[in-house]
């Protein structure tokens, strides 16, 4: 194997499985098979075919089980990644499970996952019924999970598969991924993103996931896996790898590109995972943060912050009134799912502070009941320790002053407070 300073080794698993869950009262009305069968021409074909030939294969296994012979899986975290009220409800009055494992060797397509999730969707859409995807700790509705699915083109979105979570520390923000060990790949990291940089950061972490992942894949096309896959150490991300990853290949991000360094960090603890860090080219003066926020103004135009407090006047007053105006209509295209693809509807509400309100934003995980809204802190409070970015929230509606639905290059509707701020010339406040 040849290793240059111009490439890293990553090593190759020997095999890779997955594991979907299907809550359920009771036992399935009908098998996996009859399941996978009704949804012929729903599902396209490499994937239908894929599905029914692993079916009859001892590559993939479907079990039902009591519930009760698992481990309880936590509510908490389980709401952090998006699941509503009404799926934990359905979840906490399953007797049954659903399990459906799959076992493939690493390469290019993912043939555990493809097949595993479709069986998984087959047999929840018999009873109307969620699917847990246990890698991500996500509810899929059957409708999403065939979605995420390939077209009769092969082609997928990335950020159906990979998520990027992020929390806080004394240098800014950390992000990881979570979804690139599906495909054998170490998960991405980057440490010290500036605080105003969360919902692009994420957008250039998910580029360049899918940018690793086509070099991965590649280094994986041979007939036989090999132990090791030499990955670029200079990554170069464009605005066309976010596009394609969130499934906007049409807007071809027409931008210049950047340069980020990889880096492999082994775990030193046994049980934990190891991470490839996303780091400033070689020879990039001051802190990586600079980097980051110039590599975010590169691809993205310039990128606004995401907490502020709300100053008094008649155009915040404008602002609020209009925002409030707007509450039940946004609520009930959210529960209708009748929101853009990929986006993500948030909330901003007031905290109480000495010196007045602190104004901070939530993603909306569940808004069943118009007068509380269920969601994640999608950034950390300076006035309450308990609220830190991803923590679950619960908001009184009348505490709402703001909603926007944002996507990877930020608001694409509401936000009339933040525009307002924007407006103004004090800087944003940490």
């Amino acid at each position: 194997m040849l290793i240059t300073d111009d490439f890293l080794p990553v090593p190759v698993p020997e095999s890779l499985s997955a594991t979907y869950l299907v809550p359920m009262a009771g036992l399935p009305r009908v098998s996996a098979k009859t399941a996978v069968r009704a949804l012929a021409g729903r599902l396209a074909e490499p994937v239908y075919g894929l599905a029914a030939q692993m079916l009859d294969s001892p590559l993939m296994s479907v079990d039902t089980r009591p519930i009760a012979e698992f481990p309880a899986l936590p509510p908490d975290l389980l709401t952090a990644f998006g699941a509503t009220g009404a799926q934990l409800d359905r979840l906490a009055a399953a007797t049954h499970l659903v399990v459906v494992q799959a076992e493939y060797r690493p390469g290019w397509p993912p043939a555990h996952e493809w097949a595993a999730r479709a069986v998984a969707a087959a047999v929840a859409d018999t009873v109307g019924g969620d699917v847990v995807d246990v890698f991500g700790l996500q509810f899929l509705d059957p409708a999403t999970a065939l979605r995420s699915l390939p077209d009769d083109q092969g082609r997928i979105r990335l950020v159906d598969w990979v998520l990027v979570p992020y929390s806080s520390d004394a240098d800014g923000l950390w992000f990881t991924t979570k979804g690139l060990r599906r495909f054998g790949l170490l998960e991405l990291q980057t440490q010290g993103v500036p605080d105003h940089l969360t919902r692009a950061w994420g957008a250039v972490m998910t580029g360049a996931a899918r940018r690793l992942l086509r070099d991965w894949t590649d280094g994986l096309a041979g007939e036989e896996v090999p132990a090791f896959v030499q990955l670029p150490v200079l990554a170069t991300i464009t605005g066309h790898d976010i596009a394609v990853a969130y499934g906007n290949p049409e807007q071809h991000g027409a931008t210049a590109p950047v340069l980020l360094r990889l880096e492999l960090d082994p775990a030193t603890d046994p049980e934990a995972d190891s991470f490839l860090s996303l780091r400033p080219p070689p020879g990039h003066p001051g802190p990586a943060g600079r980097y980051f926020a110039a590599a975010c103004a590169t691809l993205f135009n310039g990128i606004q912050p995401d907490v502020r407090y709300a100053r008094r006047g008649d155009a915040m007053s404008a602002a609020i009134a209009t925002a409030r105006a707007g509450l039940d209509d946004i609520r009930a295209r959210f529960l209708a799912g009748g929101l853009p693809d990929e986006s993500q509807l948030v909330v901003k509400y007031g905290l109480p502070a000495d010196e007045g309100p602190e104004y901070v934003w939530a993603g909306v995980t569940s808004w069943e009941s118009p007068e509380r809204i269920v969601g994640a802190s999608v950034t950390d409070a300076d006035t309450d320790p308990t609220v830190r970015i991803g923590s679950p929230v619960t908001i009184e509606a009348t505490d709402v002053v703001d909603w926007a639905i944002l996507d990877g290059t930020g608001v694409t509707e509401g936000g009339w407070t933040q525009a307002v701020l924007d407006a103004d010339d004090r800087p944003a406040l940490p």
